[in-house]
């Protein structure tokens, strides 16, 4: 049910999705309704024009959090690299079988990149969320072991969302008395990720990688790109899903001090 209610939201409320319904329900209130139809047509066109927009999609990254690379002389204080999976492509018929998302793949090779750079041990963590798909973190240790040349000394195959991700990583790290990480993740979930994985006790080092530049802004970032589209629509979601996590710890902390029942 969870993951109905999930697959819902991101395809008919986060763009593209949410502002194409807005333009549809908009020309089926032409007839009846003009005025409002037409404003509905209007403001869903102008939603997604914004959504493809690179500065848009920049701006929304920056907001989370990925913003600023990581600083290498601080990374080398860190006692492991974790890497966060982000999905997996199902079936890819090229590979014969189940193969890293893209999201995956740029944070195992960002991932592989601080390996051999500060000489850290990796954690991989990432489940599945359905039968017959191998889990995230099974497909990271085999490309970051096999086409990176980088071992991995932990594997969190069970993890199926980013509070287990990080409830997994601090009880896979704690008999090793490591905290401080570096934690692989893209710039539009630092603050959400980060967050949580601090909650669990660790100590977290973002590493980001998809960063945000603002030393070069050219015309092309206002002019609308599919890649800036779908910045968008992921940053949307971590906004969303970070003031839904905000909220629930607010009102577990008002339960407690007695301001809520």
């Amino acid at each position: 049910m969870y993951e109905a209610l999930k697959l819902f939201f991101t395809s008919f409320l986060l763009p593209p999705g949410g502002p194409i319904v807005l333009v549809v329900v908009g020309v089926l209130m032409l007839r009846s309704r003009p005025h409002a139809g037409r404003k509905l047509c209007v403001a869903g066109a102008t939603l997604l024009w914004l959504a493809c927009l690179p500065i848009m999609a920049g701006a929304l990254v920056t907001a989370l959090g990925g913003a600023r690379p990581l600083d290498m002389a601080e990374a080398r204080t860190a006692d492991a690299i974790v890497i966060l999976g982000g999905g997996v492509r199902a079936q890819a018929p090229e590979y014969g079988g189940d193969t890293l998302g893209r999201l995956t793949l740029e944070r195992t090779r960002y991932g592989a990149h601080l390996a051999r750079a500060t000489g850290l041990p990796v954690l991989v963590t990432g489940g599945t969320q359905e039968a017959g798909i191998r889990p995230e973190a099974e497909l990271m240790r085999e490309a970051l072991v096999a086409e990176y040349g980088v071992p991995v000394q932990w594997v969190d195959r069970q993890a199926r969302n980013t509070v287990e991700n990080a409830r997994n990583t601090a009880q896979l790290l704690q008999d090793g008395g490591r905290k401080r990480i570096l934690l692989v993740m893209h710039g539009f979930d630092v603050r959400r990720t980060a967050r949580q994985f601090k909650k669990e006790g660790l100590d977290v080092i973002p590493a980001p990688t998809l960063v945000q530049r603002w030393d070069d802004v050219e015309l092309r970032d206002f002019l609308p790109s599919a890649s800036a589209l779908q910045t968008t629509h992921y940053a949307s979601y971590e906004l969303l899903a970070l003031c839904r996590d905000l909220l629930v710890d607010w009102t577990s902390d008002s339960q407690r001090s007695g301001i809520l029942p």
